[in-house]
């Protein structure tokens, strides 16, 4: 290993366990340059950068700004495939918001670009689309997931809140293809749901499928290297999770990680909580394991993500 690599390895607090193309700049594929997107939360946007370049406007790929009100705290972001519109952008607010919003050619763009939002109560921190049947599920930290099904899948519109599920510490969601489950990470516990019906009749049920966590769930997000697998961060580290077999494996045991992603290269990078600020639960910079870390001034990151609409 690398001096670079080794003290970056210290600095999280171990070292790693040995244990489509839709539109323009968006990943079909891993590859070892790519793009990320973060939610920032003091200018209060989505903004996508690529991963080698420093994260200064004039950098800027694209980004969102739906406003502040329930949009304040953006806390969440992904990016989906749609037979409608191509690729949206999924987006949580902890000032009560989820929704989506279609992404066009537009650089920077606004809330008159939202397809469809909700308020589901609570503090949102996730929101996940279920492909085919054009179901949405969001994570409030108050401690439930809410259901949203449509009367036409075409049209997110007619999306309608269809289910409460209650899950204390609702922090993350992510659809798993491989298994058509969804799994969501709360307080000490990834659960596995099935998935019933279609339209306004689509239901989420506990399946048997669990993880025990030492403490709050925080990420939950594919392992674009190893289908697999699933990484979830809560409030002491990272782990791996096997999804059949439900072995949990410790990546790393540095607290406050709040969005973390592993790559097919290998490369992961992470946002750690730097507790100062008026937002202790952000910081400035994005690590990254095999490139340049990424630092914004004044800027207080929330989540990061790979830029691509796959779901591992």
């Amino acid at each position: 290993m690398k001096r670079r690599n080794l003290l970056r390895a210290l600095a999280i607090g171990a070292p790693l366990a040995t244990a489509g193309a839709v539109g323009a700049g968006i990943a079909a594929a891993d590859t070892a340059n790519f793009k990320i997107m973060v939610t920032e939360q003091v200018q209060n946007k989505v903004m996508v950068f690529d991963k080698n370049a420093a994260f200064s406007d004039a950098n800027r790929y694209k980004s969102w700004s739906p406003g502040t009100g329930g949009w304040s705290n953006l806390s969440d972001c992904r990016i989906r495939d749609t037979a409608q519109f191509g690729a949206i952008g999924l987006a949580a607010a902890s000032g009560g918001k989820v929704g989506i919003w279609n992404i066009t050619d537009e650089k920077d763009q606004e809330l008159n670009d939202v397809l469809w939002s909700a308020t589901p109560g609570g503090n949102p921190h996730a929101l996940e689309r279920i492909p085919n049947i054009g179901a949405f599920v969001s994570a409030s930290s108050d401690g439930f997931l809410t259901v949203y099904g449509p009367t036409k899948i075409s049209d997110p519109s007619t999306l309608a809140k269809v289910q409460t599920v209650s899950l204390a510490g609702a922090h993350g969601v992510i659809w798993d293809p491989n298994n058509s489950l969804l799994w969501a990470a709360g307080d000490k516990i990834v659960q596995a749901y099935t998935v019933s019906g279609t339209y306004r009749n689509v239901r989420l049920a506990k399946s048997s499928k669990k993880v025990a966590l030492s403490g709050l769930g925080h990420d939950l997000q594919a392992d674009f290297s190893n289908s697999s697998l699933l990484q979830v961060s809560d409030s002491y580290g990272v782990y791996s999770i096997n999804k059949s077999t439900l072995a949990k494996t410790t990546l790393h045991t540095t607290t406050r990680i709040k969005a973390y992603v592993k790559m097919k290269t290998g490369e992961y990078f992470y946002m750690r909580a730097d507790n100062t600020g008026s937002r202790t639960w952000g910081s400035p910079t994005i690590v990254f394991s095999q490139s340049a870390d990424r630092t914004r001034s004044g800027a207080e990151f929330y989540k990061a993500r790979y830029y691509t609409t796959a779901y591992n």
